[in-house]
């Protein structure tokens, strides 16, 4: 197993051994300090992310505000630099929290926020004058003046017209509100459509946030993936373990939560689910590595994925989480996670 060998070609040192006995133990990185230690391309954004995101869709929802500050804390002990959220999760709750750890660190210079708008209840869809109501509400909460990429959710809005839309970026874009342009939800029709009018001068969509893992393969696997190949788009991955499942956590029906989390938890305990945990458990025994890092780890092995985006509940969990940004997966172990997938 090599630690911090990325597709992308990053790379660093590790610390000697003794350092990290224990494989869910932090790694500690040789390099200029934290939050420097790797990173990767965001496709052809400009911007550099390590190899994961750290996903903020539990914060102020099943995480508490100290809990959620913890998690934050341990992600950027380990390099990290690259958090994603969303204008409606916990109806702007996690946005609230993420900005009062912004400024109590003082580190949003060395932070990639990345933001999807489009699916809060008081300014829904892409709409232009819903739209810019939703920047600003998102730059209050979050206390910045800048969103790093914004990602345009067409999960609620699939109408609107795209032009009018990428006008409105491009005026938030000149304002200084907004960065790179990212899409969610976006069929790969859509997409094609966008880069037509990116060639006319409209701000070009630059990356995707799609539902892709190793027990979810469709529908990225097909026509979203050759469009984003096409067009080099980088792909951040969200249900990255598919609300834990592809941890190792969840193996049994009667152990599962209630609620519609544990509807799509039960539904994978059939024979597909667990050959795929089988699997990786396999692998995760030939690497000492958790069951998490090795799902994470075939994820980045995937073709146009820049960075997985990650959800967590606890501060521990990161330990395990990070671990998948420096496994290096063979061509055997590759083949054998994806055919237990089919």
């Amino acid at each position: 197993m090599r630690l911090f060998s990325v597709g992308a070609g990053a790379s660093a040192e590790r610390a000697p051994q003794e350092a990290a006995e224990h494989p869910s133990a932090p790694i500690p990185i040789v390099g200029p300090g934290i939050g420097e230690s790797i990173r990767v391309p965001l496709g052809e954004t400009g911007l550099e992310t390590f190899p994961l995101m750290l996903g903020a869709a539990e914060f102020g929802w099943n995480v508490d505000l100290e809990t959620s500050h913890g998690i934050l804390d341990r992600y950027v002990e380990f390099g990290g630099n690259a958090v994603h959220t969303a204008d409606g999760f916990s109806g702007g709750r996690s946005e609230h929290i993420i900005g009062q750890w912004l400024r109590s660190r003082g580190l949003r210079e060395r932070t990639l926020l990345s933001v999807r708008i489009g699916a809060h209840a008081d300014n829904p869809g892409l709409g232009s004058v819903n739209l810019v109501r939703a920047v600003e509400g998102s730059l209050t909460r979050l206390g910045v003046d800048r969103i790093d990429v914004l990602h345009l959710d067409a999960t609620l809005d699939s109408t609107t017209n795209l032009e009018d839309t990428l006008a409105t970026v491009e005026w938030l874009s000149d304002a200084g509100k907004v960065g790179a342009v990212g899409a969610f939800g976006f069929a790969p029709e859509r997409l094609v459509e966008a880069r037509i009018l990116a060639s006319a001068g409209y701000p070009r969509i630059q990356v995707i946030d799609a539902p892709y893992n190793l027990i979810r393969r469709q529908p990225f696997e097909g026509d979203l993936r050759l469009v984003a190949g096409a067009q080099s788009l980088a792909v951040t991955p969200s249900h990255a373990l598919e609300h834990g499942f592809l941890s190792g956590r969840h193996r049994r029906k009667a152990l599962t939560s209630q609620g519609v989390r544990g509807e799509q938890l039960r539904g994978h305990l059939n024979r597909r689910g667990i050959k795929i945990l089988r699997a990786l458990d396999q692998v995760a025994d030939e690497l000492s590595v958790p069951v998490a890092a090795v799902s994470i780890a075939w994820l980045l092995a995937q073709r146009t994925v820049a960075a997985p985006i990650v959800n967590t509940f606890a501060t521990e969990h990161v330990d395990e989480l990070m671990q998948g940004a420096g496994v290096t997966l063979s061509r055997a172990q590759l083949a054998e996670l994806t055919r237990a997938g089919n």
